[in-house]
């Protein structure tokens, strides 16, 4: 427990320090550290455009790049293609969104021969003279110079695009394009559009194909004009056009034949200012997935009066006060690693996109939340830092997730939604990982659920259908429940209709810390039956630990994660199974092809709630360090997925928390930068950038916890503002020397911990409590590597074969 009586002196001495924490950073504006192009090239995927935190419009610009899931690719090699109101960000998988592109035409020879087509108005971007493109970003905003001496601007408010376009002098008939129908993947039927020829307002909509699963969402738009300084009266050309074949005077696709053409849109002309002054347009672009009249609504009331600049500012300020929750020292502290934090710190709140009032399946009064592809990503650490920072909008999160539970079940029973996009489910991949999302939030914020409008009841529910009901198809939603309750795993060999019968191991792992993660749920209840069972199925992981397997050529590495058979026979998959080190070079993915047993990793994995358990397994502390070090050496952790993130603060479980901390820091160094190219692999909706943004912030956490494991901040200190506790943390580094640049060495060890100055059993965790209730966490800093946990046997980290959750 927390020592909660404080001297005058103490609270005094906090104060002080939190204010030191507020004026170190009152001298530079957050928002010019956030660096939204990390990640746009070499498959990060990350979108750059403009959003509002966690917004439904997205909107950015698209490029013919292949690898363009968040529609920009950072390579200047490639062209633009439109400026599309919605995007996914990080993802993996088919191409997403990139709805409703919009793209200026400063000069064409008619109206009938302007390009119109994807392939016909792409256009290269200016560039530097460092060979970069001529793009810029900051958040809530996105900007661009086109090699046809157009300017494009862009901004948003949450449903609602406005770009602004500013022509040259020479163009005498500024046209824009308003294409409908086209997605990157060309995927669109049932096209509608119309356009309005006195007000130049196009409406119009499609159904699109989905991107990690089967079937089609349908989306629609409205787009409104108006000029800068000059009044606009209409189009002075329009038409529907068909890939480039433009019908002047048309105002509806029913007008035209378009029969298999996957491209159709609308083009409209404007006069241009007079007197040869500077032509500039503004578009309002409103997306909904309810109806065309939504779209306009929404435009109509988020930005009535088309005002650029004072929603650019708007956005800037939403941004600016909610990353300003997190606050650093950045004394001693390079540039860069300030700009890493915050710009990771921003694309946690890229996704998921608010969707509120915008659910065509049901009628609700609750938030709805999409774009969650997948929670096997994001389960881990985006939520734990939402936690931290931002639990309105978490709590808003799990309403939606509860209210499709309770709404989008086949029967009477429902599921939580697992890999989610433009309102549609999609396919699950390693687990089904809602339950530790819930129970991340009910075990740090139970005793705010009633003021957080989280109905306790109604989570419980939706946790114990998730763990006790089998959907018809559960490669969609809920788990293969029956199967892991008969079996206490999921055998290889068991063939039944629902899903695909593979990742079983995966599976196996994940079901048993969802049952983990209910398991904390049902004891903070007081439901004590519930408790017992849950915690005994947490520990259904050991049911596939085979301890006769090595690694070949390392005989010391002893006993894997295996696939199972149904008669408790062990089935085979090589331990080098999805490392670079493969003989088989195995997908690891989600296909048919997948009989390995596994999803994005290897046998050499982990079982976060029981690491005493798995050192125990692995022979004790000396084996256990051998395997990590053999891990790391031997190259085969896998920054870029998601079961490999706590793999380096997993010393900690061994008393070797300085071994975690080298290693935490030598993944930052190694596979993290500021570059265009600067993540390992996809962001993943947030992923990634929580990843980093931890390890940045000296921690580690372990979901539906109240615990945090402890290592050293990059920075003198580190404050966190909780609006629903109304209290800051701040953790201190009171030697603080600077952070070596390889990761490797320096003074970044913690040799003691201090909470409202009184000494701390543990330099290896803390407890959720000093976030609660606002603290002034000290960390004594050494060279010593070989610094432990501390002194007593709860220093070590909390298991639950150890009982440290009880």
């Amino acid at each position: 427990m927390i020592v909660s009586h404080l001297t005058f002196t103490l609270v005094a001495l906090h104060a002080s320090l939190v204010s030191a924490a507020t004026s170190s950073t009152g001298d530079f504006n957050i928002l010019s550290y956030v660096n939204p192009f990390i990640g746009t090239t070499n498959g990060g995927h990350v979108f750059p455009g403009a959003t509002l935190p966690h917004g439904m419009a997205k909107v950015g610009m698209d490029t013919n790049s292949p690898g363009n899931q968040a529609g920009y690719d950072a390579n200047a090699a490639y062209s633009v293609t439109g400026f599309s109101q919605m995007h996914d960000s990080g993802t993996g998988g088919g191409i997403p969104l990139s709805n409703f592109k919009l793209f200026p035409l400063a000069n064409c020879s008619s109206f009938e021969k302007c390009p119109t087509s994807i392939a016909g108005r792409q256009t290269p971007r200016k560039i530097n003279a460092d060979g970069t493109p001529d793009d810029f970003a900051s958040p809530g905003y996105f900007s661009t110079n086109v090699s046809t001496d157009i300017r494009v601007e862009l901004t948003a408010t949450r449903r609602t695009a406005l770009h602004r376009y500013t022509f040259p002098t020479s163009s005498a008939h500024p046209r824009i394009v308003v294409d409908i129908s086209d997605d990157v993947p060309l995927s669109s039927t049932d096209v509608e559009g119309d356009v309005d020829p006195n007000t130049g307002r196009v409406t119009g909509g499609a159904s699109f194909q989905v991107s990690f699963g089967p079937g089609y969402y349908r989306a629609y738009t409205c787009v409104d004009f108006q000029a800068e300084g000059y009044n606009l009266t209409g189009p002075s050309e329009y038409g529907i056009f068909t890939s480039d074949y433009q019908l002047r005077n048309t105002t509806s696709v029913d007008q035209v034949h378009y029969g298999s053409v996957d491209q159709i849109g609308a083009l409209l002309a404007f006069l241009p200012a007079d007197n040869n002054s500077v032509t500039t347009i503004l578009a309002r672009v409103g997306v909904s997935f309810i109806s065309s009249a939504q779209a306009c609504a929404n435009a109509e009331s988020e930005i009535p009066d088309f005002d650029f600049e004072g929603t650019r500012q708007a956005a800037s300020d939403e941004w600016s006060e909610l990353l300003g929750r997190v606050k650093v020292d950045q004394q001693g502290v390079e540039d860069e690693i300030v700009e890493l934090f915050y710009s990771s710190l921003y694309r946690t709140h890229i996704s998921p996109a608010d969707y509120t009032g915008e659910n065509p399946s049901w009628n609700s009064t609750e938030p709805y939340y999409d774009s969650l592809y997948c929670n096997w990503d994001t389960y881990r650490t985006l939520y734990p830092l939402m936690s931290l920072h931002d639990p309105e909008r978490f709590a808003d999160i799990v309403r939606g997730m509860i209210d499709i539970q309770k709404h989008e079940g086949k029967t009477d029973t429902g599921w939580l939604p697992e890999c989610r996009g433009a309102t549609k489910q999609q396919y699950i991949q390693g687990g089904s990982n809602g339950d530790p999302i819930l129970g991340e939030f009910y075990v740090k914020f139970s005793d705010y659920a009633s003021s957080l409008n989280v109905s306790p009841t109604d989570l419980y529910s939706a946790l114990l259908a998730d763990a006790e009901d089998q959907p018809p198809n559960w490669n969609l939603q809920g788990r293969q429940a029956n199967v892991w309750k008969k079996y206490n795993y999921i055998p290889q060999d068991v063939y039944e209709s629902g899903g695909m019968s593979t990742r079983q191991v995966s599976r196996t792992l994940e079901y048993a810390f969802g049952d983990f993660a209910i398991s904390q749920v049902s004891n903070l209840m007081n439901m004590s039956s519930d408790s017992s069972k849950y915690t005994a199925r947490a520990a259904n992981y050991a049911n596939v630990w085979n301890p006769n397997i090595t690694v070949p050529g390392m005989d010391g590495v002893r006993g894997m994660m295996q696939p199972r058979l149904i008669d408790g026979t062990f089935n085979f998959t090589d331990p080098r199974h999805c490392s670079i080190h493969d003989p088989e070079h195995a997908t690891c993915y989600l296909d048919a092809a997948n009989h390995d047993g596994f999803y994005e990793a290897s046998p050499l994995v982990y079982v976060p709630q029981d690491m005493a358990a798995l050192i125990e397994l692995q022979g004790g502390n000396d084996p256990f360090i051998s395997r990590l070090d053999y891990l790391f050496d031997q190259n085969y952790f896998d920054v870029g997925d998601e079961p490999s993130q706590q793999i380096p603060f997993m010393y900690h479980y061994a008393n070797r928390p300085g071994l975690s901390t080298q290693r935490s820091r030598q993944v930052i160094a190694q596979s993290f930068n500021t570059t265009v190219s600067g993540l390992p692999g996809n962001d993943d909706l947030g992923a990634m950038a929580s990843y980093a943004a931890f390890y940045l912030a000296g921690m580690y956490p372990l979901p539906a916890t109240q615990q945090l494991l402890l290592s050293s901040p990059y920075f003198p200190q580190i404050s966190f503002f909780n609006p629903t506790f109304n209290s800051t943390t701040t953790i201190l580094s009171k030697n603080f020397q600077g952070n070596p640049i390889t990761g490797t060495g320096g003074y970044v060890f913690v040799k003691n911990v201090t909470i409202n100055g009184q000494p701390w059993h543990s330099n290896c965790y803390i407890e959720w409590e000093a976030f609660k209730s606002g603290s002034l966490i000290e960390l004594e800093l050494t060279d010593d590597i070989t610094v432990g946990c501390g002194e007593t046997v709860d220093a070590l980290p909390p298991s639950l074969s150890t009982g440290g959750y009880d």
